[in-house]
């Protein structure tokens, strides 16, 4: 069966801020899309994204502002998507990952604060975010919280992403955490496992 191009995305040309906002918050669902799709080549584009993510409803459309966020890459669109890690939705919080973790620079200055959060949920996906920093940079902030930590399924979030990117400086903070939970088999296991990954490297 022959290839058949999937047609590319329809260009916005030269939308004044006017234009864009009336396509992006009030037209139909596909002039929604397309403006989404086009924001990150829209001057001043960010404010409108913001509030566009806390109305749209249709799935598609969320899908390319999310997008269009991780694109423009930057701490302040970062800053957008943050809120909706909280969602009641799993979802909207595992698209909202996957745009952070597709502009990991940005994601990372707003790392420390989401280990930091008092909630442990915002605190187990933060792990995953940090899964995409260097490996120096993922110990450093993951064993600065796995050393504050009282949950044990962050701990164990944790533990996961420093076996793949731990280093030899995640040793001690992986021996304080097991010194911490020694009755949970779980932790326990994991902490071996992400030893003798670290130790194999």
């Amino acid at each position: 069966m022959p290839l058949v191009r999937k047609p590319s995305s329809p260009t916005v040309p030269a939308l004044d801020d006017r234009r864009f906002s009336e396509m992006l918050l009030g037209g139909a669902l596909e002039d929604r899309w397309t403006a989404a799709r086009n924001a990150p080549a829209v001057p001043n584009a960010l404010p409108l994204l913001s509030e566009a993510l806390s109305k749209e409803r249709a799935p598609r459309v969320r899908e390319a502002i999310l997008t269009a966020l991780a694109r423009i890459g930057s701490p302040e669109s970062a800053a957008v998507t943050l809120p909706y890690l909280r969602s009641d939705d799993a979802a909207q919080r595992t698209a909202v990952l996957d745009a952070l973790r597709a502009m990991p620079a940005a994601a990372a200055t707003h790392l420390p604060s989401l280990l930091s959060d008092a909630d442990a949920d915002v605190r187990l996906l933060a792990c995953e975010i940090a899964r995409g920093l260097p490996t120096e940079d993922a110990s450093r902030l993951l064993g600065d919280m796995m050393d504050r930590e009282l949950n044990p399924n962050v701990c164990a979030a944790a533990i996961e992403v420093l076996a793949e990117t731990g280093d030899a400086t995640s040793l001690p903070v992986l021996a304080r955490c097991s010194d911490r939970f020694p009755d949970d088999p779980f932790l326990k296991f994991a902490i071996n496992v992400a030893r003798d990954r670290i130790g194999s490297r």
